[in-house]
């Protein structure tokens, strides 16, 4: 099999049987298909890994016949801080879900990468950093490290997944710094997962798929970023919201009826109320305007209906 054989790629992948290369008893390691179909679809002469887990990507791309440079923190390569002795045309990311598997001293012994390569790798690898925040952080340089590293016209595919811990989301795609022009986001569906022999209950939903974003830098210097950065929000000072909006919300952080007072002084020192003169007779409106919503159990006094 060769570079040049037909891609099979699509915007949705899936692939039940996963093929020889790397090691199954890697956990979290992905598909060797993916990574072939990658480097057929693109015609890739030369692939690069800096966390190639159990060599899949170099197993792929011997497959393939075309040549691979892949690196690991268990072989002596620290994507943090060791600097990137390529110039890649094409690399190949699959980072740690966070904490959801553990590799150094779990998948490997951190002892004898300790004592062939002279550092614990247990103090650099992504899947023993403690918060999500700071795995973002590392995440997100470790991104940009590969992005800046590529020649002109180079591109990076980067397998992400999502994560749920606690009813919480943690998704690394919305996470992820995108450098350059995205130009393809490609749904995996997930086979053989240890997650698959579990039983859920309540509303949870099992995820079983997985991204790849597919990066491509055209320029040299300058290029774009879309970035996710988080940010509280007012809704007494959002723009789209309406003044029932406003006012239900304020009532719902009372939850018992309120006088007509509080309520004012809950909405009175924000945007809304600051830019319209007669604001007090707008919440008077509004509140008598929507009485699917608001009630009033006694003169001068509100709640909202569900509490009724």
């Amino acid at each position: 099999m060769m570079a040049n054989q037909t891609s099979a790629l699509t915007t949705v992948v899936s692939y039940p049987e996963r093929g020889e290369g790397g090691n199954n008893r890697y956990r979290g390691n992905c598909s060797p298909k993916l990574v072939q179909d990658l480097i057929a679809h693109f015609g890739i002469q030369d692939i690069c890994d800096y966390m190639c887990g159990s060599n899949t990507t170099g197993d792929a791309a011997r497959a393939m016949g075309i040549s691979s440079h892949t690196y690991d923190l268990h072989s002596g390569f620290d994507l943090l801080h060791c600097d990137i002795p390529e110039r890649p045309q094409f690399i190949f990311w699959h980072p740690p879900y966070w904490d959801i598997i553990k590799y150094s001293d779990v998948m490997y012994r951190a002892s004898e990468v300790q004592q062939r390569y002279g550092y614990d790798p247990r103090r650099y690898d992504l899947s023993r950093i403690p918060t999500w925040e700071a795995f973002v952080q590392a995440m997100n340089y470790c991104m940009m490290k590969q992005f800046c590293a590529l020649e002109k016209g180079g591109r990076m595919a980067v397998l992400v997944g999502d994560i749920k811990k606690k009813g919480r989301l943690l998704s690394m795609i919305f996470e992820l710094t995108k450098p350059g022009t995205l130009e393809n986001v490609i749904i995996k569906a997930q086979h053989n997962c240890v997650s698959d022999r579990r039983s859920y209950s309540g509303r949870f939903i099992p995820i079983v798929h997985e991204y790849v974003l597919l990066l491509r830098k055209d320029e040299p210097l300058i290029y774009p970023l879309l970035m996710t950065y988080q940010l509280k929000g007012d809704v007494r000072d959002m723009p789209g919201a309406t003044w029932r909006d406003i006012l239900a919300d304020a009532m719902e952080s009372f939850r018992c009826p309120v006088s007509l007072e509080q309520i004012y002084g809950a909405v009175g020192n924000y945007k809304r109320a600051q830019h319209q003169q007669h604001w007090k007779d707008k919440v008077r409106q509004t509140l008598q305007y929507h009485p699917s919503i608001f009630y009033s159990p006694g003169r001068g006094v509100w709640a909202l209906k569900k509490y009724a």
